[in-house]
């Protein structure tokens, strides 16, 4: 496995200088943002997509460093009741398909997205019990009416371009956790899996490498963040917490560097558990943790991800 950094860290720099400061941290591997959420602030996607030359300039300038491009993210919501936020979504997602073959990767993260509870409903509504009953009757449109035929059109779509779309199981999204993965990806088809980040999954009370078990060859793309489950708060109030992010001190969870949610031992077992399902691929460092600045959380989760990730070698497999 490679260890990687999601490159939207360094978004205040350029697109070369985000390179050699990647480098310079000791990864292997870069994620780049395209568009929705991350935003696009090292790629001109227009321009790549409208030229060979552009393109191979993109990928030399990554390349000529040691680095892989392991993947392009448009963090959105295509299934927006707004026709023109959903829109807008749609078309960035297609420009990274397209994108992505055009340089060879294979996978492009994001979201699931999230329809309004009902036609007619201006917001998307997120659905966490089945009581009462109108949840269910919300959930069934949201299934069956908007997300459904949406990505059943769009899987063909990226398959045919030699593309995965790999989604971010996240709270607030319709695609959440294993079971909403896999039900997706049952109704629509084996292009679409997921881009696991165990952050997500410890607040909600998952055990990621059982997750990891679960989902298989369904992990197309992992994300390496780490979450402090606060049990003072927890006891008192749950995990479901929709406090400000820098309200750390009063809230059920917080993002952290790898290592100061959960130990090395932890880290081995997802490690050993992506290993055990044929994940070779790289772990994406996402650096989100307010209480450390970039640099010093980057080169932490590097550490701890340089003592856990495993390598393989013809006949043996070892601890890198």
């Amino acid at each position: 496995m490679r260890i990687g950094v999601f490159t939207a860290l360094y978004q205040q720099f350029d697109f070369e200088e985000a390179l050699d400061k990647a480098v310079a941290a000791g990864v292997s591997a870069v994620e780049i943002g395209v568009g929705g959420y991350p935003g696009s602030q090292h790629c001109r996607v227009d321009d790549l997509l409208a030229g060979a030359g552009e393109r191979r300039a993109f990928l030399d300038a990554i390349q000529s460093r040691g680095l892989l491009l392991s993947a392009l993210s448009v963090h959105n919501n295509p299934l927006h009741p707004d026709a023109a936020v959903a829109r807008q979504a749609d078309e960035d997602l297609c420009r990274a398909i397209r994108l992505a073959q055009g340089l060879g990767v294979p996978v492009v993260n994001g979201f699931s997205g999230l329809p309004a509870g009902a036609p007619g409903d201006t917001m998307p509504n997120w659905v966490t019990c089945p009581w009462p009953p109108e949840f269910l009757q919300m959930l069934d449109y949201q299934w069956n009416e908007v997300a459904v035929p949406y990505w059943r059109e769009l899987e063909p779509y990226a398959a045919e371009h030699g593309v995965k779309i790999a989604f971010e199981m996240h709270p607030g999204m319709l695609v959440y956790n294993v079971e909403t993965m896999l039900r997706l990806r049952a109704a629509t088809g084996p292009a679409l899996g997921c881009n696991f980040d165990p952050s997500h999954l410890w607040w909600n009370g998952v055990d990621a490498a059982a997750a990891v078990r679960a989902l298989g060859e369904a992990i197309f793309h992992v994300h390496g963040k780490d979450c402090y489950v606060d049990p003072i708060n927890v006891r008192v109030n749950g995990c479901n917490d929709h406090k400000p992010y820098d309200h750390i001190l009063e809230r059920a969870w917080t993002f952290r560097t790898i290592g100061y949610g959960h130990d090395a031992a932890v880290w081995k077992e997802l490690l050993s558990a992506l290993r055990l399902v044929g994940y070779d691929y790289v772990i994406s460092i996402e650096h989100e943790d307010a209480l450390m600045s970039n640099d010093e959380g980057l080169a932490k989760a590097i550490a701890l991800l340089k003592e856990v990730v495993m390598v393989e070698q013809p006949g043996e497999m070892f601890w890198a």
